[in-house]
């Protein structure tokens, strides 16, 4: 245990920003930095690819879900070596690693994305689209007026759960020499030489540090919509069943 308060106090920085400002930003910040940006840009193609496999044409369906599957099917690692070796081949130029890890995030995640506005466009009770299409909406302002909006409200813990599994997914961009956590620890590693364990417990301490807050939080988003929709039930089935008082005529 004083092992690993000693690395904490000699190597906070390196662990939290890297070199910054004497040297690129690395550690912590560029982990949280790649799944946050990585999130933010995956987002709308996961929406995109999820009202293409909702859609009734085969010519977009078809495709979005094979892209899907295969993204899927496939492991990250190995989505990575594709980015870092194609990607410059495409541009014609050298790429930085912290380009080729956002890249392949953006891919990777945007299909996981895609099955959750997928999973909560579906789980809506049918009488949504035909009271929407009952009143004269058509087929696209059904979808982004009516379904959309709710599936992503009800959506919102999972999509907090998938932006915990991408910050557990940055650790990988250590193979390409991405300055984030995992590369930051096996600096440190590389300098004591003789408490390997030390480390790499303290990352992984860091690590659940900052899944399990994230996966707290996403529990009690879960529960406070469940309450929000249990309360607005509760509402209108007590107006529903509240009996209709008489007419009088004066």
């Amino acid at each position: 245990m004083t092992d690993i308060l000693n690395i904490i106090r000699d190597n906070w920085m390196l662990l939290l920003v890297g070199q910054y400002p004497n040297g690129p930003l690395g550690g912590l910040a560029v982990t949280l930095l790649l799944s946050i940006v990585g999130i933010v840009l995956a987002f709308p193609l996961g929406v995109v690819l999820a009202l293409c496999r909702l859609s009734p044409f085969k010519y977009l369906s078809w495709p979005a879900t094979a892209i899907v599957y295969v993204v899927r099917g496939v492991p990250l690692i190995m989505f990575i070596f594709w980015t870092y070796f194609i990607v410059p081949q495409i541009l014609g130029r050298p790429v930085a690693g912290f380009t080729t890890m956002l890249v392949t995030l953006v891919i990777y995640q945007s299909a996981y994305l895609a099955e959750i506005v997928r999973a909560g466009m579906t789980g809506l009770p049918a009488g949504q689209t035909e009271a929407a299409r009952a009143i004269g909406l058509s087929y696209m302002q059904t979808t982004f007026k009516v379904l959309l909006p709710q599936a992503i409200y009800n959506m919102v813990p999972a999509i907090v759960s998938q932006f915990v599994s991408s910050i557990k997914d940055t650790a990988l961009g250590y193979v390409i020499s991405v300055n984030e956590l995992t590369f930051a620890g096996s600096q440190i590693n590389a300098t004591l030489l003789t408490m390997p364990f030390q480390v790499y417990i303290l990352l992984a301490a860091i690590y659940f540090v900052v899944c399990a807050a994230l996966t707290q939080f996403a529990r009690w988003l879960e529960q406070r919509i469940a309450l929000r929709r249990a309360g607005k039930l509760s509402s209108g089935s007590y107006a529903a069943s509240a009996p209709i008082a008489p007419q009088v005529n004066v």
